[in-house]
């Protein structure tokens, strides 16, 4: 009975984070209708309509939220149960869900998982990659790699790696319209934009000597993806922020060149971000020690010299 309870609460935290009887029903290798007779089945037992059907979606009821939030805490709860009983001094096991920035998540934490895998062949490790951050605990996540700080108090987090962030621009740019010398210089510029989440479009924060500096930018290229952006910048396109991450090996060769170094932009450190349990599972625990290690740079190597996604 407990074992056909656990089944129905993981079933319904499926659909409800996938909107759809039909995507849950190719998950599970189930056909649509069986999925749609389960669903009626509980809601028949529990004498309530759980969530509203329409030809193409589903949203939950009021008493589908409700299933849905003590559901979400009573799996995590069982798993976390099994996690202390059985991982003890024992070898890492089980199923380890992993969110992380889209481009990110492709090109740097995918190859990792791929060597954690090799180490810890007992862990089934599930790497969803989105361009917005997730609720870790509503979707089911055991960790979120993120740069930058989450406004969750229901998360803890570790920082993987230290990020700066600079201006910076190609010389062709520099050449071809002057360097800045302050701040009221970038009015005169042309700035490309790196669109992020909901963060005011162009506006660019400065710290310098403990003052804040705020400056309103303005340019004729604006995109949502920071590859796109960082290749218009080593086009000649104009004076662009990005982090030392993805700076790394073009301000090695030159390419590209630090504006305004005087002047400090918030940082985009790396965090690995989990929710706040009281024992946490020796897989997570170990995925993270493994992203530490991996994003430590090498022995008397600068900050500059990391590797770029």
């Amino acid at each position: 009975m407990k074992a056909d309870l656990a089944s129905e609460l993981q079933f319904f935290v499926l659909v409800a984070r996938l909107g759809s009887l039909s995507a849950a029903a190719r998950q599970l290798d189930l056909t649509p209708p069986a999925a749609t007779k389960r669903l009626a089945l509980m809601e028949r037992r529990l004498g309530v309509r759980l969530v509203n059907r329409t030809t193409r979606s589903i949203s939950l009821t009021n008493e589908g939220e409700t299933y849905l939030a003590y559901a979400t805490r009573i799996l995590a709860e069982l798993r976390e149960m099994e996690d202390v009983v059985s991982s003890s001094g024992a070898e890492p096991r089980g199923l380890l869900r992993v969110n992380a920035t889209l481009g990110f998540g492709r090109t740097a934490i995918a190859p990792l998982v791929s060597e954690f895998a090799k180490r810890y062949p007992r862990v089934e490790v599930e790497l969803e990659v989105t361009d917005r951050p997730v609720d870790l605990v509503e979707g089911g996540f055991d960790l979120a790699i993120r740069f930058g700080e989450l406004p969750d108090k229901r998360l803890s987090a570790r920082r993987v790696m230290t990020n700066r962030r600079f201006l910076c621009a190609s010389p062709l740019y520099l050449k071809t319209f002057g360097t800045p010398s302050t701040l009221a210089d970038l009015a005169n510029h042309r700035c490309i934009i790196h669109r992020q989440n909901d963060e005011a479009h162009g506006v660019w924060r400065f710290t310098r000597a403990g003052q804040a500096e705020v400056v309103k930018v303005a340019g004729g290229l604006s995109s949502n993806d920071g590859d796109i952006v960082l290749g218009w910048a080593l086009d000649g396109h104009g004076i662009l922020v990005r982090s030392e991450w993805d700076l790394a090996k073009y301000l090695e060769s030159g390419r590209l060149r630090v504006v305004l170094p005087g002047f400090t932009l918030p940082s985009a450190d790396l965090f690995v971000y989990y929710p706040q349990r009281r024992n946490q599972a020796a897989r997570a625990r170990a995925f993270i020690d493994f992203l530490v290690e991996a994003f430590q740079p090498p022995a008397n190597a600068p900050a500059a010299g990391r590797p770029s996604a």
